[in-house]
């Protein structure tokens, strides 16, 4: 593993935001959504894809809050560009679990 430095942390935006709209992507190589997530006041909505459907269906994801990188350079994925990564750890079958806050915080809100 590759260490950083505190410095390189820091420039990492984190951030809380919540899902407002999820579909179908069925362009994409692997089964994945297309998520609409609103960041709050500061960062507004962003969209990205998702390789998140063996876990989880569309109707669970509205309104929940995720973690996602806010501050990448956006990413052309097929016919859509992605403006932010959502994170998740993978399971060994390959599934990825979304990584959330463990309470409601404000969207937006940076993770310390």
């Amino acid at each position: 593993m590759q260490t950083i430095g505190w410095d390189d942390f820091q420039r990492v935006e984190l951030r809380a935001g919540t899902i407002v709209a999820v579909d179908e992507f069925p362009q994409a190589r692997k089964p994945a959504y297309i998520l609409t997530v609103n960041f709050g006041d500061e960062i507004g909505l962003k969209r990205t894809s998702a390789q998140i459907t063996s876990l989880y269906n569309k109707t669970d994801l509205v309104g929940r809050q995720v973690v996602g990188v806010v501050n990448f350079p956006p990413k052309q994925i097929g016919p859509m560009m992605s403006e932010c990564l959502i994170t998740g750890f993978y399971r060994p079958d390959g599934a990825v679990v979304l990584a959330v806050p463990d309470q409601a915080v404000a969207d937006g809100a940076k993770l310390a």
